[in-house]
């Protein structure tokens, strides 16, 4: 039964208690008047009655903090993510850091969050917001940080009773595909850039090249993660993205190339003159590298002089396109997939293989090349390449004359040729001269190091005529009133 005790407390107040819905003695605080903690015990009573049979539900842990500042709430969440609330339980690094306090703040102010009962019900105003940045031409990826940072929240609230249950948890992900890709820089690329690249600069590519390490990675490493004894990098699972210890191995050449830079304290010096004009930039200690806080910008300078286009059908360049170049070079290089996982630290092999491995074209097509040698009867192999370009057709030409040559020194042969021109018409128009050829023992045996199209080898030439050799070997640089002349003598010996 519900009561209160005869005698107040210290400070003038009663003490009731009553029986909860399971039985059990609840006492509380009351008022300075006795008959009115009295009626509160009573009423209180009255309740948990109501919910032991039934007609009332019991109340939530969380019920009690609905008035609670959401201010205070987010203080402690940003506190525990900075004790441990990254992977592992390590502490969030700081680029995740700044970013979810900034995230947070907005959604503070578009919501206008005040105590944390205003996050009950809050799915189709939060909806309605991620739909404003969706028409204002946010990507996909930044309107799911959005999303998720507001979604983490309420999960952590949720394990800690502050409450009852996710009002976000129907809350739909975003497609995250990019709406532009990077691409894979060639050999050729690479040189250029480091061609027009200051030293502190070329150095900072170079490592980014040969080890896919992201900009705040990079930034990170001080004089004491070069390993000269290994040969590499030590890393560190404080500022990693995989938030693990590791070790990224360099070409020795940049190994020596960083301890002379080292040497040098130009990154520090570096450092310093930018902290000039940036008053919020952290200076590290004994830097191994000097980083430029806009990255892209600088690089992007760096491309327009070494005359490399920034966008092209296959993708764009920018910093982070130096990971995707490394690791489309190492799989390039033979590394199996595993290897390739492990030197790039992603947790899963469809990371690398699927969202940084890129293709090249040519490289298909050279492949496809090997694998018609491997399988196909020589026989059977179709003798039209098709190639394009000015010096593709000039190879066709000359072994299309080369071919000439041999039938008119051999006495003709029966094929298709036009004197001044010679006229590549397909398959019909080769299949009478290799007949020919073939009469004179002139077949292109398989080991022929000549262009593909062509039906003879020097080799073989070589045997026959010594002379025709020569002609054949310099028939590329004759001017077309040579070439007129040598087919118009060999004719008249005909």
């Amino acid at each position: 039964m519900a009561g209160v005790r005869n005698k107040p407390n210290a400070n003038g107040k009663y003490q009731g208690w009553f029986l909860n819905a399971n039985g059990n003695r609840k006492f509380f605080t009351g008022t300075t008047k006795k008959t009115e903690t009295k009626k509160i015990a009573k009423n209180l009573e009255d309740n948990h009655h109501q919910i032991k049979l039934g007609y009332r539900d019991a109340p939530s842990k969380s019920e009690k903090y609905k008035k609670y500042f959401i201010q205070e709430i987010v203080d402690s969440y940003i506190a525990w993510g900075q004790s441990q609330g990254g992977r592992g339980g390590r502490p969030w690094s700081k680029v995740h850091l700044r970013r979810r306090k900034a995230v947070l703040q907005w959604w503070q102010d578009n919501l206008a969050l005040e105590v944390l009962g205003d996050l009950h019900d809050c799915l189709p105003a939060v909806e309605k917001l991620l739909r404003k940045l969706q028409s204002d031409g946010k990507a996909g990826k930044t309107l799911q940080n959005y999303s998720e940072t507001i979604k983490s929240i309420c999960n952590w609230c949720v394990k800690r009773n502050y409450l009852s249950t996710n009002p976000l948890s129907n809350l739909q992900s975003f497609d995250i595909t990019p709406k532009t890709v990077r691409r894979a820089m060639v050999h050729d690329e690479i040189t250029r850039l480091l061609e027009v690249a200051p030293m502190h600069r070329k150095l900072l590519y170079s490592v980014a090249f040969t080890t896919g390490l992201r900009v705040n990675e990079l930034r990170s490493l001080t004089e004491k993660h070069l390993d000269e004894e290994r040969g590499g990098l030590v890393l560190q699972a404080n500022w990693t993205k995989n938030r693990k210890d590791g070790f990224q191995p360099l070409p020795i050449g940049l190994v020596r190339d960083l301890r002379c830079f080292i040497d040098s304290k130009e990154a520090q010096g570096l450092y310093h003159k930018a902290s000039g004009h940036i008053v919020s930039l952290e200076i590290p200690n004994n830097p191994l590298l000097y980083v430029p806080t806009k990255t892209a910008r600088v690089m992007d300078k760096d491309l327009k002089v070494a005359g490399i286009p920034k966008i092209t059908p296959d993708g764009k360049i920018d910093f982070h396109a130096c990971r995707v170049a490394y690791i489309t070079f190492i799989l390039e290089a033979g590394a199996s997939v595993k290897e390739a996982q492990e030197l790039a630290r992603h947790s899963s092999p469809n990371l690398t293989m699927n969202t940084y491995a890129k293709v090249r074209k040519n490289r298909l097509s050279q492949l496809a090349e090997k694998v018609g040698k491997t399988i196909l009867p020589q026989n059977n192999r179709a003798k039209c390449v098709l190639e394009s370009g000015e010096e593709s057709q000039e190879k066709r030409h000359n072994s299309l004359a080369i071919n000439e040559l041999c039938q008119l020194k051999n006495n003709g042969g029966g094929g298709i040729r036009t004197p001044g021109t010679f006229r590549y018409n397909g398959f019909q128009d080769r299949r009478t001269s290799r007949i020919s050829l073939a009469n004179k023992g002139l077949m292109k045996s398989d080991s022929c190091s000549c262009d593909a199209i062509c039906d003879v080898t020097c080799a073989e030439v070589a045997k026959t005529d010594p002379d025709l050799m020569k002609i054949c070997q310099a028939w590329g640089s004759l001017t077309e009133a040579k070439k007129m002349a040598i087919m118009e003598m060999l004719k008249g010996k005909k």
